[in-house]
């Protein structure tokens, strides 16, 4: 297939699509944030909406220092041997594991500090941290690097492990990824989260080159192993517990499970934007991840997913510059934008399996090289149409404006010649030798501008074509390029329209004592339309026994002191011959020279042919007009 670009043009919109979706899929495959992530938040909370809500696993429940709990203490933060006497609590009711989402730093006085540390080392515990990620080095690194760690209290940490809370949000904010591991100046450290599954399960997870394997199982992660998260819903969508209950003594089963102890009050904690819920408290946020880690299912997103956005951004950019190089722009547009909405529905279906494709990638990628190649194809689309009409205009000139556009839209056109059955109409003016010695050069000129003009306006608007002029005379067609079952009858009534045209013109300008008679010759037959001269000189022309019958017709008019000769096979071709029309007043068997078939032929002198014109529509039955074609056309008889 061809394009209707030049070869450079589509060449150069390629390499740039190419080396721009290439930049993007790169830093893409990296993990490198960029503005594209802006719109994949909105595409991802979309499909986290749409699939909806999710129940949240039951082993896991969130211990929630709220505001009933806050109201009762009279204070926050809740004192050391409150939140001590919480923590035995939180045992007491079965508790398996516990996760302390408060950062239980030390302070000028720390007498209070050993009743917490003791109640913490009476149930396997984890107690949060926080890290001061070092962006330069992280950005090298497949995991977080931090700088510094804000540790628990030294009596807390010698009782209960510790673990990162450190998250990673979106540019809105919302928490997306947590990650599993950190690199600290004493090495790898893990998550929060991640010790608090290794606490539960009383193993220690095994780091895999593309996850984490948790038991019998492994975890797949996104790059630099951070988790995907997948929320439940909105807030309380995890089992919840106002700390309050368990303190005023109320028995809650924590039966084998994992306690997440955090602050949930107003105005008191983290607090995140999520595609559920605008205000959710930092400990829902690590339940989250908890959980996710728990059934397994965080969104899957890791190397071969990205390796899949990267792929579809290269297929749609590559096909849609190809479709709007080769193809017409609408189906161009159709088949781009289709491919669009076929990978959206694509990342929505495979969403309800886990799976987190880009939505954002294949649009960031394709839209700015197809979009500028679109207007680049109109640009050069407009050119090319006005050059085409100048050409098309200039070609109108020398041939018939209709076969010219022709020709102009299908340049091999009659390449192959084509026969076809059409009306051939001639026109010649008596007595034109003498006139033109008498005018001389210039004044025939103008005479013959005149009446080659009269010729051209019958034949539009009879629905003929003017395929040469031969000084005093005219060669018409009707039926080409295109057939019409209406061509015999308006070849008929040009023939009229001519002899009263051209008639009525030479008496207005006095040249009818000039010119003794205006004579047409029409006749219906097989032709064959063709293109004759050298490879780089050609003309369009109509050959075949018709053409030299109705050319003979003018010697036929002349015999037989004849204006107006039809062929009696276009006669019939029009139905013309019936009781109520109009007969013509002779018809004679004749010779043509050169043939040896004789003819039958209608024969109309100059003062026996229908007085019809094409400025009063005048015109007797059957020269009607067709109301359902040119109002100068005569219609076909059924």
């Amino acid at each position: 297939m061809k394009s209707s670009l030049p070869g450079w043009i589509t060449a150069i919109a390629l390499i740039i699509g190419l080396a721009w979706t290439g930049f993007l899929a790169r830093g893409h495959l990296a993990g490198k944030s960029s503005v594209i992530d802006r719109f994949e938040t909105v595409l991802l909370d979309l499909r986290i909406t749409i699939k909806g809500e999710r129940t949240a696993p039951e082993e896991i429940t969130i211990i929630a220092i709220d505001d009933r709990t806050v109201s009762k203490a009279g204070q926050y933060p809740l004192s050391r041997n409150r939140l001590a006497d919480l923590i035995g609590k939180i045992r007491d009711a079965g508790a398996k594991t516990l996760a302390v989402d408060i950062l239980l730093s030390g302070g000028p006085e720390n007498s209070d500090i050993v009743p917490l540390a003791n109640s913490l080392g009476s149930i396997p515990a984890v107690i949060a941290a926080a890290g001061l990620v070092d962006e330069t080095r992280s950005s090298v690194s497949a995991v977080p690097v931090i700088s510094k760690v804000l540790l628990p209290a030294s009596e807390i940490g010698e009782t209960a492990s510790i673990g990162l809370a450190n998250i990673v949000t979106d540019s809105g904010g919302t928490p997306r990824h947590i990650p599993l591991l950190f690199l600290t100046e004493t090495g790898l450290q893990p998550s929060f989260s991640l010790k608090a599954m290794e606490l539960f399960l009383t193993a220690v997870p095994n780091v895999t080159e593309t996850g984490i394997r948790l038991g019998d199982r492994v975890q797949e992660l996104d790059m630099g192993w951070h988790l995907a998260l997948n929320y439940y819903g909105p807030r309380g969508t995890i089992t919840t517990v106002s700390a309050e209950r368990l303190l005023e003594g109320e028995r809650i089963d924590l039966e084998n499970r994992i306690a997440v102890l955090g602050v949930t009050a107003t105005a008191v904690g983290d607090r995140f934007g999520t595609p559920f819920d605008p205000v959710l408290p930092g400990v829902e946020v690590q339940a989250t991840g908890i959980a996710n880690l728990l059934d397994g299912s965080a969104l899957s997103r890791n190397e071969n997913t990205r390796l899949a956005d990267s792929a579809a951004a290269f297929a749609v950019t590559l096909i849609g510059l190809a479709a709007v190089a080769f193809l017409p722009l609408a189906p161009a547009s159709i088949i781009y934008l289709a491919m669009l909405a076929g990978w959206v529905a694509i990342t929505f279906f495979l969403f309800g399996q886990g799976q987190w494709l880009s939505g954002a990638l294949p649009f960031a990628a394709s839209l700015p090289p197809v979009i500028a190649l679109i207007v680049t194809r109109q640009i050069f689309d407009r050119f090319q149409s006005n050059r085409l009409m100048q050409a098309q205009e200039a070609l109108s000139r020398f041939q018939s404006p209709r076969l010219a556009k022709r020709v102009a839209e299908d340049p091999g056109f009659l390449m192959v010649p084509k026969e076809q059955d059409a009306a051939m109409l001639f026109v010649d003016l008596s007595g034109y030798t003498t006139l033109s010695e008498q005018l001389g050069p210039a004044r025939t000129r103008d005479f013959l501008k005149s009446f080659h003009t009269i010729v051209v306006d019958v034949a539009n608007k009879t629905g003929g074509i003017v395929l040469d002029f031969m000084g005093d005379g005219a060669m018409l067609g009707f039926g080409i390029p295109e057939t019409s079952e209406n061509d015999p009858a308006n070849a008929a009534l040009c023939a009229f329209l001519l002899h009263n045209g051209i008639g009525v013109w030479l008496s207005e300008t006095g040249m009818s004592t000039r010119i003794s008679r205006v004579r047409v010759g029409a006749h219906y037959g097989q032709v064959v339309l063709s293109r004759l001269g050298h490879d780089r000189q050609q003309q369009i022309t109509t050959t075949g026994d018709c053409v030299n019958v109705a050319s003979r017709l003018l010697e036929v008019a002349k015999d037989l002191d004849a204006s107006v000769v039809i062929s009696k096979d276009l006669l019939d071709a029009t139905s013309f011959v019936s009781d109520d029309t109009v007969i013509p007043p002779r018809i004679e068997t004749v010779t043509i020279r050169g043939r040896q078939q004789e003819l039958q032929v209608g024969l109309w002198r100059s003062d026996e042919c229908p007085t019809t014109s094409i400025e009063n529509g005048n015109v007797p039955l059957p020269l009607v007009f067709s109301q359902a074609r040119s109002d100068n056309v005569l219609p076909r008889k059924s």
